[in-house]
């Protein structure tokens, strides 16, 4: 009598004993939470990519209805590029524009501007490069050269107060900030010669995280000339 029951003592050890989760089901555990959080990212990114093209395809609409407006400006969606054609020719191994070449550029680029300062634009829209280009003829760093002068040369045209449709001290401002000269050679030739001798303006966007830059200070001293 008084003697416990081997029975009821080993059960109360074993409600007593610890529970210890083994190493599979906690790798498990971490697995899972894992692939949770994963997807949570990934549906996270896939918003922001998609809200962000949604702007720059937006964006872009506005530089296709501004080309409407202009006989000969086409835009190329694919490579976000405003192609002026017959518009801006070069002639061969010249980087001079004619004086209505010039007025169908200055005509375009106020538009251009008016976009770039639009809500829709603003927050995703980082420059304006103007790209000349050249034909196969002569060699690479002539060509280059050729390309750059070319390029140099329509912005040359956005500052001149003589001939048609000049550009208000805003607007060239405005030029001054928004644009990049860049220079090409015969790397991206048309099928042609002549329609290679071209100048394209190319609308370059933000990342999804990237910030716009802030402006240097401007010169003092006005715009300056171009060299003839």
């Amino acid at each position: 009598m008084g003697r416990r029951s081997p029975t009821q003592r080993r059960g109360k050890d074993e409600a007593e004993k610890p529970f210890w989760i083994s190493y599979s089901d906690l790798m498990t555990a971490l697995m899972v939470l894992f692939l949770v959080v994963m997807a949570v990212a990934l549906v996270a990114i896939t918003g922001r990519d998609g809200e962000h093209k949604k702007k720059i395809s937006e964006c872009m609409a506005l530089a296709v209805d501004a080309a409407g407006r202009h006989e000969g400006v086409r835009v190329d969606l694919d490579r976000n590029v405003i192609d002026f054609g017959d518009r801006a020719r070069f002639g061969f191994n010249s980087s001079v524009l004619s004086s209505e070449q010039e007025g169908v550029l200055r005509q375009f680029v106020p538009e251009l501007l008016s976009m770039a300062d639009s809500a829709t634009c603003k927050r995703v829209l980082k420059r304006i490069v103007v790209e000349g280009y050249t034909d196969r003829t002569g060699n690479y760093l002539s060509n280059l050269n050729l390309s750059l002068m070319r390029s140099q040369r329509v912005l040359c045209a956005m500052f001149k107060d003589d001939g048609p449709s000049p550009l208000t001290n805003a607007q060239k401002e405005a030029v001054r900030d928004v644009f990049l000269v860049g220079g090409f050679a015969f790397n991206s030739s048309k099928d042609t010669a002549e329609e290679s001798r071209r100048v394209e303006m190319r609308i370059e966007f933000l990342g999804i995280d990237e910030l716009q830059i802030n402006l240097p200070t401007r010169p003092s001293g006005g715009f300056g000339t171009c060299a003839i």
